[in-house]
């Protein structure tokens, strides 16, 4: 019996223990206070890129913060991160010396890996506000740090972790720069261009390219990608009005202009009715206490209301013999 009784506790706490395993989107709450962000989900990318000769090495951070990552069709299993992936670094190096370009490096940051290796995603929310820092006690907004991640997947493998700070920015939804995403990773002939063009200036001490910006306009920016304490920590910081504080519940992108045409004609038609049914009522009322009516006699304009249907049919017959009279010639036929 013990057994049983150890058995049922565990299943009472399972589900305590994925909830801490995972992480809603659409309900972050932390001191009392609730946020939405389910707007921002789906795959976003930011990029690093540096000049390493003789080739560029572009990195790609890839998140989704709602749901994982999904696997890209015909790609190698080797170059992409495993399912279960939040957020996902994959380095890509183009080699101007034999026009080359090969995946390097592909580091599962943060996800959830609980079926294959035990790890969770383990979330982490904190109120800027509620910082200890005096410079982020003046912020608005959240971090989320999001773990689980390890390169390479071995024993000794280097633990991850993705933090992302959320700022409270009114001015923009957090999917700007997206709508028309640059491409992660450019074509080789742009590379390589760009790599011949600064041998060609300099061959002795060759100058970096100017590396095109793939994350211009971008609501969501790479900040840094560095060990701490033993653990490899990518940092980005996410400009968006659904972490400001009292932004969750409010309607979302164009969504509000409508609905509040559709509140205006509603309450039009209620308060229509609610005037109508007064007039009813109190001249029932009066014509019964004043002149002592019963049945139709009741309603204000009781005859006018029992002719309506007569009057209907009357037009509508009214309606019939004029379109009826227009389809044939009137007066005398030419002999």
């Amino acid at each position: 019996m013990p057994s049983l009784r150890h058995s049922a506790s565990a299943l009472l706490l399972l589900p305590a223990a994925i909830s801490a395993a995972t992480f809603d989107c659409s309900h972050v709450r932390v001191d009392k206070q609730s946020f939405d962000l389910s707007e921002l989900g789906g795959p976003k990318t930011v990029h690093f890129q540096q000049y390493l000769q003789p080739g560029i090495h572009n990195t790609t951070y890839a998140v989704d913060i709602c749901k994982p990552l999904q696997r890209t069709k015909g790609v190698p299993k080797t170059d992409e991160c495993p399912t279960g992936t939040r957020v996902c670094s994959i380095e890509q190096i183009y080699n101007q010396a034999d026009d080359s370009s090969t995946v390097s490096q592909v580091i599962p940051i943060a996800g959830d890996y609980a079926g294959s290796s035990g790890r969770t995603l383990d979330p982490k929310v904190t109120r800027l506000k509620g910082s200890s820092s005096h410079e982020e006690s003046k912020k608005e907004g959240l971090r989320v740090e999001l773990n689980g991640g390890k390169y390479p997947t071995t024993k000794d493998g280097q633990v991850q972790r993705a933090i992302i700070e959320f700022h409270c920015n009114k001015d923009l939804t957090g999917n700007e720069g997206f709508e028309e995403d640059a491409e992660s990773m450019l074509d080789m002939a742009a590379y390589g261009n760009l790599t011949r063009r600064a041998d060609d200036e300099n061959e002795d001490d060759p100058e970096p390219p100017e590396l095109p910006d793939l994350d211009k306009g971008k609501s969501l920016e790479f900040i840094s990608y560095k060990t701490e304490e033993d653990t490899g920590v990518l940092r980005l910081k996410w400009n968006t009005k659904f972490a400001c504080e009292g932004e969750a519940g409010k309607p979302s992108g164009g969504s509000s202009k409508g609905g509040s045409h559709w509140g205006f004609f509603t309450w039009f038609i209620i308060i229509l009715f609610l005037l109508t049914a007064a007039y009813i009522i109190f001249g029932s009322w009066l014509n019964y206490n004043r002149y002592g009516a019963r049945g139709w006699d009741l309603l204000p304009h009781g005859d006018t209301i029992r002719d309506v249907p007569y009057i209907v049919k009357e037009w509508a017959g009214d309606m019939v013999d004029r379109m009826k009279g227009s389809d044939s010639r009137g007066g005398y036929s030419a002999v």
